[in-house]
């Protein structure tokens, strides 16, 4: 199984659309249409996931190709890369203050 990252999408697409757009290259194992929090908008891309070889075809047919007035950005998704533990929880940040001793 492959994932496929789908980008310059039309706001407006959905997931019956890209079905129909992947579907002559094999079956179409998912899709997903990531969506802003606030807005309930879709962002602008997607990710599709196929068998490997459907995959490949796939990407190298639809690379560029003018869907909505836009070209789309179709290639094998990279992972999502791993965010630090913990974090920061607001503040200053930085070292912690030093002893400092009395002005006078």
């Amino acid at each position: 199984m492959k994932k496929i990252f789908v980008g310059n999408l039309d706001f407006s697409a959905t997931e019956e659309s890209l079905r129909t757009l992947f579907e002559p290259y094999g079956a179409v194992e998912s899709v997903n249409i990531p969506t802003d929090r606030e807005t309930g908008r879709a962002r602008g891309f997607a990710f599709v996931e196929m068998a490997d070889s459907s995959a490949e075809k796939a990407i190298a047919a639809l690379n560029g190709t003018n869907v909505g007035g836009r070209a789309l950005n179709v290639n094998e998704a990279r992972p999502k890369p791993e965010r630090a533990a913990g974090g920061s929880r607001g503040g200053y940040g930085g070292a912690p203050r030093q002893r400092r001793e009395p002005r006078w």
